[in-house]
C-alpha cells in the first residue's frame, strides 16, 4: 500500500489519498446476538441512530455490546455538511412520543450510560431543545440510573435553546466543532467555529460544573499548526473533553479524504491535547464523539468526582 501525505499552504492544496485503507481502519463486519438484539429493538421502536444514518466504523463494537447513540427530531437534517451521509431536506413534523419510546428502549437495553444526538432542525424555532429537555426529563422518571449524554446541534446560537437543554441536567454536554476554523465553511454547512465554541461556552456559563465535550476529524487537509491552535481555543472555552477521530468518506458523495492519519500520530495529538491544558482527550483512528462515552465519563468523574452532576 503506497502513502502519500497531503501538502497544504496559505495558498494550495495538493489532495493525494491512500489507494486503499491502511490496516488499523479495519473492522469486523455486524454480527452476533446482541447486534442483533439492537437492532430489532432500535427497529420496532421505531428510533433513529446516529450509528446507522452516519455509518459509523464502531457499530459492530457498541451494539454488539449492548450501546448505541439516538438520533432524535426524525432522520431528515436541515443542512447538507460535506462530511455527513445523513439525508437532508425537509423534515417532518416533531414527534412527541420520541422521548417515551427512546426511554423505553433504553430501559429493555438496560443501557446505563445513553448519548442522544439529533439531526440539525434550523427549521423549528428552538431548533428541537424542546424534545431533547423532554427526553432527558422523561428518561430520568423512567431509568433514574442512566447517565445521558447529549450531543447537540448549536441551536443557531440561541441562547434559550442552549439554556433548555442544560437546565434538563444531562451529565455530559456535547457539541462538535468538526474540523479546524479554516475548513468550516467546506465541511460544514451554515455552521461556524465561533457560534459552534460559544455554545459551549453558554453551557458553562449557565452551568459551570457541568461536562463539555467536543470532537474533532481530522483528514480533512487541516494542517498539525492549525489542529494546535484549534485545541488552544478548545482549552480557553474551557471544554473538558475532547475526541479526535479519522475521518472516513462514508459514501462517493460525500467529501473525499485528503490523508489517513497514523494511530502514532493519534497518539501525539492527544499528546499535545492535554500539555494545552484539555483535561480529557481520547484520540484514535476510530474514535467518534461518542465511541465509549462511558469510559471517558468514568474517568472524568475518578479525577475530579466534584465536578459530577446532581442528580
Amino acid at each position: 500500500m503506497e502513502y502519500k501525505s497531503a501538502v497544504r499552504s496559505q495558498d494550495t492544496e495538493v489532495r493525494i489519498e491512500f489507494s486503499k485503507k491502511p490496516q488499523w481502519l479495519k473492522v469486523k463486519l455486524p454480527a452476533g446476538e446482541n447486534f442483533i438484539k439492537v437492532k430489532n429493538l432500535v427497529s420496532s421502536h421505531k428510533l433513529n441512530t446516529v450509528c446507522e444514518d452516519a455509518m459509523c466504523p464502531n457499530i459492530a463494537e457498541c451494539w454488539g455490546k449492548g450501546t448505541c447513540t439516538f438520533m432524535i427530531l426524525g432522520d431528515i437534517c436541515t443542512r447538507h455538511c460535506s462530511f455527513c451521509s445523513v439525508k437532508s431536506g425537509r423534515p417532518q413534523s416533531i414527534d412527541e412520543y420520541e422521548p417515551m419510546r427512546v426511554a423505553l428502549t433504553i430501559k429493555k437495553m438496560d443501557v446505563k450510560y445513553a448519548v442522544i444526538t439529533c439531526v440539525n432542525r434550523d427549521d423549528l424555532e428552538d431548533g428541537g431543545a424542546y424534545i431533547f429537555a423532554k427526553l432527558i426529563n422523561t428518561n430520568r422518571e423512567i431509568n433514574p440510573q442512566t447517565r445521558l449524554e447529549v450531543l447537540t446541534s448549536d441551536f443557531q446560537g440561541k441562547f434559550n435553546s442552549i439554556k433548555t437543554v442544560v437546565e434538563s441536567r444531562p451529565d455530559v454536554y456535547a457539541h462538535n466543532v468538526e474540523t479546524v476554523p479554516s475548513l468550516q465553511d467546506s465541511v460544514r454547512s451554515n455552521s461556524s467555529w465561533d457560534v459552534s465554541i460559544n455554545v459551549l461556552k453558554i453551557v458553562k456559563q449557565i452551568a459551570s460544573q457541568m461536562k463539555t465535550k467536543t470532537g474533532l476529524q481530522v483528514g480533512h487537509g487541516e494542517t498539525t499548526d492549525e489542529l494546535i491552535e484549534s485545541f488552544k481555543l478548545i482549552k480557553d472555552a474551557g471544554i473538558d473533553i475532547l475526541t479526535i477521530g479519522q475521518y472516513l468518506q462514508p459514501t462517493k458523495k460525500n467529501r473525499k479524504v485528503v490523508r489517513y492519519y497514523h494511530p502514532d500520530e493519534f497518539k501525539e495529538l492527544e499528546v499535545r491535547a492535554r500539555e494545552i491544558g484539555i483535561p480529557y482527550v481520547f484520540s484514535g483512528p476510530l474514535v467518534r464523539s461518542s465511541y465509549k462515552a462511558e469510559t471517558v465519563f468514568k474517568q472524568s468523574i475518578v479525577t475530579d468526582p466534584s465536578s459530577c452532576n446532581d442528580r
